[in-house]
């Protein structure tokens, strides 16, 4: 499934979730972010819900083109592994990325 939303926030994340449900439900495991250049930590629940459901259905959820801050909030909170994300490197001293 292509993420078809230039931001990922807690304004569209039911909406996302649904889609994403619908797209597993339908045997769609791959998940496309090549078109988002935003998002917030609503991004990370999405993708530990989606990865539930996936694993649920005995499949394997395969993220693609993620933005890097959803990835260094992944990392943040400590799920990255959850999500099969490599950790990212850590950062100059006094220099934090925005997500």
């Amino acid at each position: 499934m292509r993420i078809e939303v230039a931001a990922v926030t807690l304004a569209n994340a039911p909406a996302l979730a649904a889609a994403g449900a619908a797209a597993l439900a339908a045997g769609d495991c791959e998940f496309d972010f090549g078109a988002v250049s935003r998002a917030d930590s609503s991004a990370v629940a999405l993708l530990l819900d989606w990865q539930r459901s996936a694993q649920a259905a005995g499949r394997s959820l395969r993220l693609v083109n993620l933005p890097p801050a959803v990835i260094e909030l992944a990392d943040l909170y400590g799920v990255a592994p959850l999500l099969g994300l490599a950790p990212v490197a850590p950062h100059p001293a006094g220099h934090h990325p925005q997500p």
